[in-house]
């Protein structure tokens, strides 16, 4: 395993398995499966409604609660309820989190970050971050908080790398995150001829060198899966090592093409959205 630093000192693995568009029958065997592995990182959120199921799947590991971390993010309808952060915990059955991020720039998200502030003061939260932020909303935080931000959780592949968004965030020592890490499952990219050349050479699936090539990056990713085979492989990623003139090569396959866009609409449906967490398994 290779690890982050983040900006207060705490280790961060570099390889984790998300849990997004799981039923929490599916994070639950997903997070077990990840755990047999030695996968570390385990993401989830609020609005997954799965924060049970993985909590479950972390206590059923045998796993010391310190061996794991455990990221999960706030939705936009909670972000100005005052025990928003203590109900996280309770659904997750732990009594703090390793990351705890703000989960989309909607409604009043700077309650929410002044709630994740007060958690990290406390000793409920390890660090804190961000999700689908933009420079200047980022900067909007920067300019506000008490608490660092340590990592930007965004979409990051190669057909998006996100170049100048990660220079601003390295001079303010934030780590990125990548989700989408295999760029939401493109055909198009992950058939790539260059990918099936160096898997040839390394002895590696498409998707391992893509993973790979965003960890020597300086990205975390957060592949979900609930095929085992797949689980397996896309943290076996430690064993190789792809060149500087390889790594080049990647980058240049930037084309600033997301599968994901944010629009005010979108927000403010966001706002509006009010996951069912009561309600599940």
């Amino acid at each position: 395993m290779e690890y982050a630093v983040l900006n207060n000192g705490v280790k961060m693995p570099m390889a984790g398995i998300g849990t997004f568009l799981l039923s929490p029958d599916e994070a639950e065997a997903s997070v077990r499966s990840a755990l047999r592995c030695g996968y570390r990182l385990i993401d989830t959120a609020n609005a997954y409604r799965n924060e049970k199921a993985v909590g479950r799947a972390i206590r059923a590991s045998g796993l010391p609660r310190d061996e794991i971390f455990l990221e999960t993010k706030l939705w936009p309808s909670f972000y100005e309820q005052p025990d928003a952060v203590d109900k996280t915990l309770e659904r997750l059955g732990t009594d703090y989190i390793d990351l705890l991020l703000i989960h989309q720039p909607a409604g009043n998200y700077m309650a929410g970050y002044r709630q994740m502030e007060k958690a990290y003061q406390e000793g409920k939260v390890r660090a804190i971050g961000l999700s689908n932020f933009n420079r200047e909303q980022i900067q909007e935080i920067l300019d506000n908080c008490r608490v660092h931000p340590a990592v930007l959780q965004t979409e990051v592949h190669p057909y998006n790398q996100e170049k100048a968004l990660k220079r601003f965030l390295e001079e303010q020592a934030m780590v990125i995150q990548a989700w989408y890490p295999l760029g939401h499952g493109d055909k198009a990219l992950i058939a790539e001829p260059l990918f099936s050349q160096l898997g040839k050479k390394y002895g590696k699936s498409n998707a391992q060198i893509i993973l790979r090539w965003q960890i020597q990056s300086g990205n975390i990713v957060i592949p979900g899966s609930k095929n085992p085979d797949h689980i397996r492989d896309n943290f076996d990623l430690f064993d190789f090592e792809l060149t500087e003139g390889e790594m080049a090569q990647i980058a240049a396959m930037d084309q600033a093409k997301r599968y994901y866009t944010s629009t005010p609409e979108l927000l403010r449906r966001y706002v509006q959205m009010i996951p069912d967490v009561d309600g599940q398994k």
